[in-house]
């Protein structure tokens, strides 16, 4: 098996530029020890003065002395987090998203990884039921921190049931020793009604919150379910009595632990709020939205960004009609605000089109799980005119839908011009009237 990285960009100007590292180099080792994944990596490089061995493709060996300031940066980035692959997972989850799908998405959507170094690097959540001791060890004396983790259930049988898998029972002794090495874990848990929601869910909650401050967050989210399920355990979705009952248990939570901690602690998905018919919760709530990823606090978000940017909208601009793109759980949002805009701005026209979801079935309403097939099929005929694709329809660094069809192929089907809004309220207002407003910006 290769052993080392192999570069997969160097940025301009950068050190690793000046010392003729090139895309294609694998980095064997730093000060004499071997690289076996990013985690060495990382923390070799992070050292002011090292020694780099890189071998080129032809096999030539580049011993680099790298002499740097504390905050400058070597300025490369690797292929893959590890030389022996990713860490896949060992479970058979009765709720897995995965086992719901169908064949022909984009291949990396059935990766079934359970990585934690993907966690640390790039926030994905894991389940801990495949580490070894040593690796527990290596997380606890690297103390390697924020981890994201997929918990669902506090009690041992439940979660081994839930998952299939007898080693992911051991998960609240291995969180317990992560407290105690003041490790910060972000966890979620997928509630599925009639298995770990009620008496179970608290349980869950109550014991995770003993665990702060290495416990900082917790997101719950419901199961999602397509239509593609025959041949899997029968599951159903929640009722808008229990998303009430859910919700009003969240308040009393979170009023206790902001009175314990500072933080709310405990926050739910914008699917709750949606099915119980309730306004969503301030922003202060969601104190920092440290779980934006997982659809929690998102709306709220951009009602906020909408609104703090609203009052640099103009009075009127020049004829244009634009199609807003949603699933069917936004459509009551994007209605009352494409209504709001259409009377401060003359001359736009807003359209607000929910995407009704027949590739994986009509309970799947979230935005982020539309395909551009269903958006073709509904939409029709645009005539050239402007329709607005949020970005979390699409890959994080690509223009392609989860069907693996483009942007591109999508203007082509419908005959219209796509922009692209990123997820914040102030790049919707921008693509909606189809110019930067002039507001400040963070850098």
């Amino acid at each position: 098996m290769p052993k080392g990285l192999v570069i997969a960009a160097v940025d301009a100007g950068s050190i690793a530029e000046e010392m003729e590292i090139q895309v294609g180099d694998r980095v064997l080792e730093v000060n004499e020890v071997e690289i076996n994944d990013i985690i060495d990596f990382q923390f070799g490089i992070s050292e002011e003065d090292y020694t780099l061995l890189i071998e080129k493709p032809n096999g030539e060996l580049w011993e680099l002395d790298i002499e740097k300031d504390a905050e400058e940066f070597l300025g490369l980035e690797v292929e893959t987090i590890s030389a022996e692959g990713l860490k896949v997972c060992r479970n058979n989850c009765t709720f897995c998203f995965i086992a719901q799908m169908p064949k022909g998405l984009r291949a990396s959507l059935y990766d079934k990884d359970d990585d934690y170094r993907l966690s640390l690097t790039q926030g994905s959540f894991i389940t801990l039921s495949n580490l070894s001791e040593e690796e527990i060890e290596r997380i606890l004396h690297f103390h390697l921190s924020p981890l994201f983790i997929s918990v669902h259930a506090w009690n041992p049988e439940v979660r081994a049931r839930l998952m299939n898998n007898p080693q992911a029972g051991k998960l609240p002794e291995l969180l317990k020793r992560f407290a105690e090495a003041g490790i910060v874990v972000h966890a979620q848990v997928v509630l599925v009604p009639d298995h770990n929601d009620g008496d179970v869910l608290r349980e869950t909650i109550e014991r995770l919150a003993e665990l702060y401050p290495s416990v900082q967050s917790i997101a719950v989210v419901p199961v999602g379910l397509t239509r593609y399920r025959a041949k899997l355990t029968s599951l159903r979705g929640f009722t808008s009595v229990e998303a009430i009952g859910i919700l009003d248990q969240a308040e009393k939570w979170q009023k206790q632990f902001f009175e314990q901690t500072g933080r709310h602690l405990v926050y739910f998905a914008d699917e709750f709020y949606i099915l119980a018919g309730r306004d969503f919760p301030k922003a202060t709530v969601y104190d920092d939205f440290p779980q934006l990823e997982n659809g929690v606090g998102m709306a709220r978000k951009f009602i906020s960004e909408i609104e703090a940017s609203w009052k640099k909208l103009p009075v009127s601009i020049s004829l244009r009609h634009v199609h807003l793109l949603t699933g069917t759980s936004a459509q009551e949002l994007f209605e009352l605000w494409g209504a709001r805009l259409m009377e401060q701005v003359c001359g736009l026209t807003v359209t607000v089109h929910a995407i009704r979801n027949d590739f994986f079935g009509t309970s799947v309403t979230a935005a982020g799980l539309v395909t551009a097939q269903d958006i073709a099929e509904q939409l029709g005929d645009l005539l050239g005119e402007a329709f607005l694709i949020p970005r979390v329809m699409l890959k994080a660094d690509e223009d392609i839908f989860l069907d693996d069809l483009s942007v591109q192929w999508l203007e082509e089907k419908v005959h219209g011009k796509a922009n692209i809004a990123e997820n914040d309220g102030l790049s919707f207002l921008e693509q909606v009237i189809g110019y930067t407003l002039e507001v400040e910006r963070c850098e």
